[in-house]
């Protein structure tokens, strides 16, 4: 994209870079009410204290923070609720402009800015969400309001602050950053016209678009902001910019690691950007990933997507290297090795190195196979600053956690785990009716009124809920596992049984076609003469979201699955314990779908594998070896578990989490947030998992010290 100092040049500004200049701001701040910078006329910046009217709020301007990408920042808070959050100003000013491309880009604007997955899942990948996109409608700007993680560093401050990465740090941001581009590259995502499209570039990867939020244990996460569709709609006429594509990301995020590692952007002799192509520009501490980023950048055969990027970059060997390769030995005098000290210093570190040798390696908690699970804190007593009391939580009555909560992962009931956590609290499970396919959903809308509630009762119905469903921004929401949908069939060995037929794979349209009675024959597919019967769970979840992804939510086509589905689904909460008594029969016939957590440890039925609108296939249990099941494995042998990692990317297509959602409102108890962190932990994760949900990162199979969590038989 274009350097923003060649940008605005109608305006006479000094430093040739009015964006980025301090003169609009000193004009600010000395002539109360300004809009133009006494110098140039540039539009001075927002002043401090005034307002600014979206749909969703009214917010308030505060300190002015930095500049960025296209647009200038703001501190701010939302009126309503005192609320802070950061405001992203942007500029169409009068002299680069005219009326009709200024109305053009507040139109296209308000469009595209923000995207969200468009199958209604609420899913963390990293990516900033603005809350609102804001058209000035009678002046020459436009806002993006964003909360949370936006206020973090960005990557170039960062750098100038802390210097440059390690080798183990640069893999990290890649491996964040990577999952997310893939994320970005090939699901299918809704603007806030509604219109959805099947992947994006980001088109504007930059230390200035990457923000990097540090723990206070020194864990960070990298977060990706300033997309180009919307940032690229301020770039002045006649500036044209290309439609960006996704392997230009790759190259620029090659690029910034590549300054990350350097510690640098910038050549300090030239002034122009550092040359990867200059050997000594390049550390040398670690030769893998540096092989690694000459793919990334191109220098190299580069990596066809994100996907196949990151799959390299988890395979590369860990660096040995202690310290830069071509170092010198010093030759040292032989009496170093007579002083006491030192002899006791060696023996000290034989010592402390057994034990860590016998702590992760006796154990079986390798510190190289344990990844973000070993940052998890270790079980219930952990958790700190939860609110003393009892508290009620719901869900529906025929929804997953209603399922699992019977389920006995130990000795009891996972409801009687979770109700007394901790000796000083208390948590009452109370369930409500499931609703129909398209009310609104009770508990959410139980949780939704508990702010009133509190202030005129000081207790609440429901402090919070668990759902996959997903909700409005009004609302806070926390995965804390995965659950999704199966599709299966007769897992019958027989040649011309569907499970052979299909090769145990089915794709989302030939689904399509046989819930919308466009197939009705298993002969059509390549099988015997043999009516297909399309069953159908009752779970308003699992058919809400089969009708979303699989549908895509057409009137047409929901009104086609009715009937097709009509004769075969029983308004029972036993249908699936039917259609099981129906697979024993040898009714070869049957295809159905059901809830990942209560379908998927039986072997009456064979889990396809599903093939996505991108001709992309996924198993989502996989066998002991690693190697997706097939119909040729005996599932009632057990030996199989799920395909985390498919959940996580969300390239299984009928996968979606299961959320706490509670009120963002300061003045409750945050108690829904602190159930959300126990069942993060390790405790929880391993409880979650031996109830038949997909847990949120890959468990270590032999953790010791998480509670006796085993992998599933």
């Amino acid at each position: 994209m274009p350097v923003k100092e060649d940008l605005y040049k109608q305006y006479l500004c000094s430093r040739n870079a009015p964006l980025n200049c301090d003169r609009p701001l000193q004009t600010a701040q000395e002539i109360p009410g300004a809009k133009f910078c006494l110098e140039c006329g540039f539009p001075a910046t927002l002043a401090q204290n005034s307002e600014i009217k979206g749909n969703r709020g009214i917010y308030q301007v505060g300190k002015f923070l930095c500049t960025r990408s296209m647009g200038r920042l703001y501190s701010g808070i939302q009126i309503s609720d005192n609320q802070p959050v950061v405001i992203k100003e942007y500029l169409l000013p009068n002299r680069c402009f005219n009326a009709e491309e200024t109305q053009q880009c507040k139109q296209t604007f308000q469009q595209v800015a923000g995207v969200s997955l468009a199958d209604g899942r609420n899913q963390n990948f990293r990516l900033i969400e603005p809350w609102e996109a804001i058209a000035d409608e009678r002046g020459e700007r436009c806002y993006i309001i964003t909360k949370g993680v936006e206020a973090s560093q960005t990557l170039s401050q960062y750098l100038i602050a802390k210097g440059a990465m390690d080798a183990s740090q640069v893999r990290q941001v890649l491996n964040q950053t990577l999952q997310t581009l893939q994320f970005l590259h090939t699901s299918s995502l809704r603007f806030p016209s509604n219109q959805v499209q099947r992947g994006l570039a980001h088109g504007n990867l930059s230390l200035d678009s990457i923000l990097i939020k540090v723990e206070s244990n020194q864990q960070f996460y990298i977060y990706l902001d300033d997309l180009a569709i919307w940032e690229s709609l301020f770039y002045p006429p006649p500036t044209k910019v290309a439609k960006p594509q996704p392997e230009q990301d790759l190259v620029a995020l090659g690029l910034v690691a590549f300054y990350l590692w350097a510690g640098k952007a910038v050549d300090s002799t030239s002034g122009q950007s550092l040359n990867p192509r200059k050997a000594e520009n390049w550390s040398n501490s670690d030769p893998h990933l540096k092989q690694f980023l000459y793919h990334l950048i191109g220098l190299d055969k580069p990596f066809e997507s994100a996907e196949a990027a990151r799959k390299a970059l988890l395979e590369l060997p860990e660096n040995q290297a202690s310290g830069e390769v071509g170092s010198t030995d010093v030759e040292q005098p032989d009496d170093i090795w007579r002083s006491p000290l030192i002899l006791l210093a060696i023996l000290a570190l034989f010592l402390l190195g057994g034990g860590i040798w016998y702590f992760f390696f006796r154990s079986g908690l390798q510190p190289d196979n344990c990844g973000q699970w070993c940052k998890l804190l270790s079980g219930f007593s952990e958790v700190s600053t939860v609110p003393a009391g009892e508290f009620t939580y719901t869900a529906e009555s025929n929804s997953t956690w209603s399922t699992v909560l019977k389920e006995k992962p130990e000795s009891v009931t996972l409801e009687e785990t979770l109700t007394k956590p901790k000796p000083d609290v208390t948590f009452n499970y109370q369930s409500v009716p499931s609703s129909d396919v398209k009310a609104v959903s009770v508990p959410i809308e139980k949780v939704r009124s508990c702010q009133e509630e509190y202030k005129e009762k000081q207790s609440c119905q429901a402090y919070f809920a668990l759902t996959s469903l997903n909700v409005d921004q009004e609302l806070e929401s926390k995965p804390v596992a995965y659950d999704g949908l199966l599709v299966f069939v007769g897992s019958s060995k027989d040649d011309s049984a569907p499970v052979k037929v299909l090769k145990g794979k089915i794709s989302l349209e030939q689904l399509r076609q046989i819930y919308t009675g466009k197939i009705t024959n298993w002969r059509e597919l390549g099988g015997s003469n043999l009516s297909i019967q399309a069953y159908a769970p009752t779970e308003p979840e699992a058919v809400r979201f089969f009708q979303q992804q699989v549908l895509k939510d057409d009137p047409q086509q929901i009104a086609l699955y009715k009937e097709v589905t009509k004769q075969f689904t029983e308004i029972t909460e036993n249908t699936q314990k039917q259609i099981r008594a129906k697979f024993e029969k040898g009714e070869a016939g049957i295809i159905s779908f059901g809830i990942l957590s209560k379908t998927w440890n039986q072997c009456n039925g064979y889990p396809l594998a599903l093939v996505d609108d991108n001709n992309r296939e996924t198993q989502p249990l996989l066998q002991l070896n690693g190697q997706p099941i097939n119909p040729e494995v005996n599932l009632c042998d057990r030996r199989y578990y799920f395909d985390i990692e498919s959940f996580i990317t969300g390239r299984y297509p009928l996968g979606y989490p299961l959320n706490v959602v509670y009120p963002k409102d300061n003045s409750l108890p945050n108690i829904g947030s602190k159930f959300a962190e126990m069942l993060t932990t390790r405790e929880g994760q391993c409880l979650l998992k031996k109830v038949g949900l997909v847990p949120l990162q890959t468990i270590p199979e032999n953790d010791k010290i998480a509670h006796g969590c085993k992998s599933l038989p």
